[in-house]
């Protein structure tokens, strides 16, 4: 049975699940929906999600929504360990995901910034750089706050939280937001983005 990602390139939450299928080696077809032009909105497509949002991941013989979601059951069903084990860990991970996941990437959506700007008093860069930064420095003093030295944002190993910051990182390139100000959150994001699963999910590489 065919995986299929219905996908948009530029996508936070699009760009986290191709990095979490490249890191398992799944094969997938992308179906690219194209945000700026509608297709979200398309009766098609809201039949797979009724949010009219992406990603929608086709797998399994169900379609699911929500990029934590999608990664958490892919974490799961295929023992990828992105939570680690102990209960302590878990928390610590998806602490650092939703920091993320939660915080940063729904007032800089899009469709809530675009809102945003019509309503006067901001650009729509200068929204996107003051949360952008502000929640980038939120997470480099929760990386602070380990206490034992690691190689990725929990330890040595890639996690959930990786696999949400890298994203972040790239918006925060578009947006003109000077990174040298989050040095282990930088640091960090480097080494991720030489990964073969990270760079195959590039927004470069996936855009249609």
């Amino acid at each position: 049975m065919q995986t299929i990602l219905h996908d948009y390139w530029r996508s936070s939450a699009s760009y986290r699940v191709r990095i979490g299928l490249n890191l398992l080696g799944l094969p997938y077809r992308s179906v690219s929906i194209d945000l700026l032009g509608g297709d979200q909105r398309g009766a098609d497509y809201l039949a797979r999600n009724p949010q009219g949002l992406v990603p929608a991941l086709e797998i399994d013989g169900v379609v699911l929504t929500q990029s934590l979601a999608i990664l958490e059951y892919l974490n799961e069903t295929h023992a990828a360990g992105w939570l680690g084990s102990a209960s302590l860990e878990k928390a610590r991970i998806r602490a650092l995901a939703y920091a993320i996941a939660m915080e940063v990437h729904p007032v800089c959506n899009l469709r809530v910034a675009r809102y945003a700007v019509s309503l006067g008093g901001t650009t729509l860069e200068d929204w996107m750089k003051h949360f952008i930064r502000n929640g980038l420095a939120d997470f480099e003093a929760m990386l602070a706050q380990t206490r034992r030295p690691s190689q990725y944002c929990h330890g040595s190993a890639v996690s959930l939280a990786d696999i949400c910051l890298v994203p972040q990182v790239y918006n925060a390139a578009r947006w003109n937001v000077d990174m040298s100000e989050f040095p282990k959150t930088a640091a960090i994001a480097a080494q991720l983005e030489q990964l073969e699963a990270f760079l195959a999910a590039h927004p470069d590489r996936a855009s249609p």
